[in-house]
């Protein structure tokens, strides 16, 4: 085996469908494969154990490099491929066939376009849709598609003089339906061509309309007991709703573009490159930026695309960026895309330097976790609009069973982190009965109050698990100590995760996926949980004391003694006579026995 590193090369490989690409000591691209996953896939190459012939075998310890572009499905995966493959023409590779391996559906520049699929593309002004990788999800949109429109099949030159000359009869397919006859202008051309508009349509993956059509000859052939009928409508609704009309990666109505787009944070910048040739991909690359002086993203993507455009030798005249940004060169058409095929490869490429961007910092937070803990600290202070770095952060949460036994639990994080060791509970002392905001007005009080009397160093963030209740109750009780202007505090509700802040009627609204939310969460089911458990112990307490104190003769004092020294009911039940001597007179021992044999 090589001296290659693949183990660390893996780590950083997704679980993605794909294409990868293998380069050699002299960084020299030697292989190009795809994979439904990326990770599993490259991996087997490395397997002592598979059964790979001499040449694989070969291939395998030249590698001294792997680079991988993700994509979204496995077709994908293959056209890229094989775009790649034509453009490197790797060793390693096997020669591929040239364009017409794969098929083509065709709308032929005509009077009355006849549609058939070709392997052949010729510029002659007739409408191409592919290639398609899948030649059996062709051949079934071309079925829907003559099932659903009689168009001619023909190959009559059908020009206006040749049909109002009646050189033209209608034939077989015109007698079973197939055909409306526009031979013998039976059919309008106005008619015949608003059927090549829909089918065009459908071919460009607006098929909402042929579904519903489709439902609609399913559910009459079912109501007509034409269940032969209904079941082969159902198998091609089955396909045709997982129909991909165009391919993200090729498509021959793209010409020659370049396409890049940006990720970063405060430290870097990830700029991902596509060239597109011919409607093909032929190379990807993605770069990382250091930045020295807050360079803005629009800065760096005007580098990068410098870079780029030198380095693989660009000439394209269009570029799609992900926002407007100047150029010094007045021949270059820059596009902002919001829809169509250009967007998608735009997303595309968007796609792959964000995952580059996620890997590339996993790695370097592995090394240096300080930079995690920054990063994330930041963050919140940005998202939750903070003077300072919320390194100290405080959650407040209630518990009570039926208006009994309240309690308040303080979970406390120290640079993002539980610091477990300063968790604290409260037995509520001056609130009767279940009162929420009362219950959250006494914990607070009570844990700053304390806090300032001791000298204590106050938390730069306070959370309360309530709405605005909950909040306003906190809010009360640091007004009382002089502290609201010190401190940031803020509400998290539960049904929907807003964040309220004081004084404030409108909430916050993070990303789902945010670490500013995912922290918070942290924060609120680490205090939720912190606190149920007390409130357990403390109910079950309660519950054993009621039981004891039925015993006659044993009340609220002697019941406490009993649980301090047993712990529980069982044991106390399981005591042997001269340890229940070290708590209870004779008497209260007999009761306590008639009163287990019951």
């Amino acid at each position: 085996m090589s001296a290659f590193d693949y183990k660390k090369a893996l780590a950083d490989i997704p679980h993605k469908p794909g294409v990868y690409q293998y380069f050699d000591t002299d960084d020299l691209l030697i292989y190009i494969g795809k994979a439904k996953d990326l990770r599993n896939r490259v991996g087997s190459y490395f397997n002592q154990d598979s059964q790979f012939n001499g040449k694989t075998r070969v291939l395998v310890s030249k590698i001294r490099r792997i680079s991988f572009t993700i994509v979204d499905t496995e077709i994908d995966a293959w056209l890229l491929e094989n775009s790649l493959i034509k453009k490197h023409q790797p060793r390693y590779n096997i020669m591929l066939k040239d364009d017409k391996t794969y098929p083509w559906i065709i709308i032929k520049k005509e009077q009355f376009p006849r549609i058939y699929w070709t392997r052949k593309y010729i510029k002659d002004g007739s409408t191409y849709f592919g290639p398609y990788a899948s030649v059996g999800m062709m051949h079934t949109i071309l079925d829907l598609i003559k099932e659903t429109y009689t168009l001619r099949t023909c190959n009559l030159p059908l020009t206006p003089q040749n049909i109002n000359d009646g050189k033209f009869k209608v034939c077989l397919e015109y007698q079973i339906g197939n055909c409306k006859g526009p031979c013998q202008n039976y059919q309008t051309k106005e008619d015949y061509d608003q059927n090549i508009e829909e089918i065009k349509d459908i071919l460009n993956g607006k098929i909402g309309n042929v579904i519903r059509s489709v439902n609609q000859v399913i559910k009459t052939a079912s109501e007509d007991l034409n269940f032969e009928l209904a079941h082969s409508y159902q198998r091609k609704l089955g396909v045709l709703e997982k129909y991909q009309s165009k391919s993200t990666v090729v498509n021959s109505a793209i010409t020659n573009i370049d396409v890049v787009s940006i990720a970063s944070d405060e430290r870097y910048a990830f700029v991902n490159y596509l060239k597109v040739m011919n409607g093909s991909i032929i190379q990807t690359q993605t770069i990382e930026i250091k930045k020295r002086l807050d360079e803005t993203d629009e800065e760096l993507l005007t580098i990068a695309i410098t870079e780029f455009r030198t380095k693989f030798k660009s000439t394209s005249k269009e570029i799609v960026v992900p926002f407007p940004i100047l150029l010094v060169d007045e021949n270059l058409k820059l596009i902002v895309p919001k829809l169509g095929e250009k967007k998608k490869l735009l997303e595309l490429s968007q796609k792959n330097v964000l995952f580059f961007k996620k890997e590339k910092l996993n790695q370097y937070e592995k090394l240096n976790p300080d930079l995690r803990t920054d990063r994330i600290l930041s963050q919140m202070q940005k998202d939750l609009r903070l003077t300072q770095l919320p390194q100290h952060i405080e959650c407040f949460d209630n518990s009570n069973f039926q208006g009994k036994y309240p309690v308040s639990a303080i979970v406390v994080f120290k640079d993002a982190k539980p610091s477990k060791k300063d968790y604290r509970h409260f037995n509520v002392k001056t609130v009767e009965g279940p009162n929420d905001f009362a219950t959250m007005e006494e914990a607070v009080y009570r844990r700053y109050k304390r806090m300032l009397e001791e000298e204590g160093t106050l938390p730069q963030l306070i959370i309360i698990d309530g709405g605005k209740g909950q909040l306003s109750s906190a809010v009360s009780s640091l007004k009382k100590l002089g502290i609201d202007k010190k401190v940031t505090v803020i509400g998290i509700a539960k049904r929907l995760e807003e964040l309220y802040y004081p004084g404030d009627s409108f909430p916050l609204y993070l990303d789902k996926k945010s670490e500013t939310l995912k922290v918070i969460q942290q924060l609120r089911d680490e205090a939720h949980r912190f606190g149920i458990t007390f409130h357990r112990k403390k109910r079950d307490q309660g519950t054993l004391k009621t039981e004891l104190e039925i015993i006659p003769g044993i009340g609220k004092t002697t019941a406490d003694k009993l649980l301090v020294k047993f712990k529980s009911v069982k044991r106390i039940k399981e005591a042997k006579e001269e340890e229940l001597a070290q708590v209870l007179n004779k008497k209260q021992i007999i009761a306590l026995h008639d009163y287990f044999k019951a």
